[in-house]
């Protein structure tokens, strides 16, 4: 037999407990148990009906227990209907289970917010690549830059040597030429005795 719930009730002046219990035969045994908390005297005054405020309380009682009969007659009908009774060890696998279910679901978002924060680590990581790739072409295209400008340097220097060659080498012909023509303007001087040619 499987206990399923007790109820306790203020409303008169005894303890009422409620038992609902699955019977071997699979069936409903509703029972309500009073423990009286009246002294002897109460009950004296009760039985005898010598105060009318005893008399009161006890009708209030009986009215009290009637309505709690209705209500558990209501209960029984809507346990019959909607209840399913188990046993104890298919309600500590059920229990069991369920809390196992709440468990996993638990879980399931505690993933799915890893999940998500592992999207958003790889797609920050796939942008910091890309960011990356960029800066790595810029600095290639900077370098294969600079090194186009040191070439057309080292070529412009290269050149303006090869400038300065040449007119050092016309200026020497120059020079040479210009020795050549005052040894002439000497020796006509000499040979026609006239004034040197200006």
């Amino acid at each position: 037999m499987s206990f399923f719930g007790s109820i306790g009730s203020g409303r008169i002046a005894m303890d009422t407990v409620l038992v609902i219990a699955q019977t071997h035969a699979g069936k409903l045994d509703t029972s309500i148990a009073f423990t009286e908390r009246f002294g002897e005297d109460k009950m004296e005054e009760i039985e005898k009906g010598s105060k009318g405020g005893s008399e009161e309380r006890w009708k209030g009682a009986v009215d009290n227990l009637t309505e709690m009969t209705s209500n558990l007659d209501s209960l029984q009908k809507l346990l019959i209907k909607k209840a399913v009774f188990v046993d104890d060890e298919t309600f500590s696998k059920a229990s069991l289970t369920s809390e196992q279910a709440r468990t996993i679901k638990v879980l399931e978002q505690r993933v799915e917010t890893l999940e998500r924060g592992l999207d958003a680590a790889i797609s920050a990581a796939a942008r910091a690549r890309a960011e990356k790739r960029q800066a790595e072409a810029a600095q290639r295209a900077a370098e294969l830059r600079a090194q186009e400008i040191t070439r057309e340097l080292e070529n412009t220097t290269k050149v303006f040597e090869l400038h300065m060659e040449e007119l050092r080498a016309k200026q020497d012909e120059i020079s040479k030429r210009d020795g050549d023509i005052k040894l002439l303007e000497a020796i006509i001087q000499t040979l026609g005795g006239k004034d040197p040619i200006l």
